[in-house]
């Protein structure tokens, strides 16, 4: 941003030169007077019109009233410049409204500031015509009052979807392959509100489809979907196929990717690079097994590398103790050294 000081304003953006009249200055000196640079300026009469004719009272009013709910003050001009529109909203029939409504549904003040700054179109639609609706919507599908606040507040660019065109969307999405509308749907759009943000027929529907061509069942695919619903987010093309390839690449056959994936779809995901590639080779290199092991145990892609992986096999070694997989990871720490004997010597 530029220079608080006025006398630092360049006479080519100065209000008499931009071609505004004495009405128009005022909002000018405000903006100048918070830092505001000529480009930002120049963009926020370029995206809302409504700026030329708005007194300098309501926009100092509204910008004070953001800052008393808990907006830090240093961002408050990139929410302006997101969204200028907020700064003509009337404060009490708009704004404070939406505000009341927002806090209702959070559990933390901090939660509706930290919302607006995320999306602050979020206060310019309706509380009636938008807000209500859009709840309701969510409500119908079984989901908690209390989820439904943790939801819109994580996201809250859903207010902005249409729920004829998009939210209504994904939810038949959703029931194509067996979820009920009744509550797992709902809980699929809790446990991650952003895949609402994705086009169905350009992402979600493709990754079903691949999905599916990698043998996952629909009962298969449901899991995904309530378990790990980012699985379903991500491009086919230059995530899910490269990953599907280098697993191939490393001796799996499809019917062995298939059981991974379904045991534990992140894999699709995790990069190969930084997840993948080491732990396979630690796995055969290190551990001397043959990969066909991490297709009956697919969690072994989930445990952390260094103080898990590396760790226990570190003490298995020494004492040259042999299990499987799922034996040696699939619990907490006291419990691997009770199970092995080794609580004395570790604890």
């Amino acid at each position: 941003m530029a220079s608080h000081s006025q006398k630092d304003v360049p006479t080519s953006c100065s209000p008499g030169n931009m071609g505004f009249n004495n009405s128009h200055n005022s909002i000018m000196w405000f903006f100048k007077d918070r830092g505001f640079d000529d480009k930002s300026i120049h963009a926020m009469f370029e995206k809302c019109k409504r700026l030329e004719g708005v007194q300098r009272e309501r926009a100092r009013g509204n910008w004070d009233y953001l800052k008393s709910i808990g907006i830090q003050e240093r961002k408050l001009p990139s929410i302006v410049v997101k969204c200028p529109k907020i700064l003509t909203l009337h404060l009490d029939e708009k704004l404070i409204p939406m505000v009341q409504c927002l806090a209702t549904l959070g559990t933390k003040p901090s939660e509706v500031a930290s919302a607006i700054t995320k999306f602050p179109h979020i206060l310019s639609h309706s509380v009636e015509e938008k807000l209500c609706p859009v709840l309701a919507f969510f409500q119908a599908l079984g989901v908690p009052e209390k989820q439904l606040g943790k939801m819109l507040l994580l996201n809250p660019r859903i207010i902005s979807y249409s729920i004829e065109s998009k939210l209504s969307q994904i939810v038949d999405f959703l029931a194509s392959f067996g979820l009920s509308k009744e509550g797992m749907i709902g809980k699929v759009l809790v446990k991650n509100p952003f895949i609402m943000g994705y086009s169905v027929d350009k992402r979600l529907r493709p990754t079903l489809e691949f999905l599916k061509s990698i043998g996952l069942s629909e009962l298969n695919l449901q899991k995904v979907a309530v378990n790990f619903p980012e699985v379903l987010c991500r491009d086919v093309n230059k995530i899910l196929r490269p990953n599907f390839t280098y697993l191939k690449g490393c001796g799996f056959e499809g019917g062995q990717i298939a059981a991974l994936v379904t045991g534990y779809p992140p894999i699709l995901i995790k990069s190969i690079s930084n997840s993948l590639e080491p732990r396979i080779r630690f796995l055969v290199e290190v551990m001397g097994r043959r990969i066909e092991e991490v297709a009956d145990y697919p969690y072994f892609f989930r445990h952390g590398f260094r103080k898990r992986l590396e760790l226990r096999q570190k003490i298995l070694k020494q004492k040259s103790i042999h299990c499987s997989l799922s034996e040696m990871l699939e619990c907490n720490q006291k419990k691997f050294l009770l199970k092995f004997g080794l609580i004395e010597q570790y604890a």
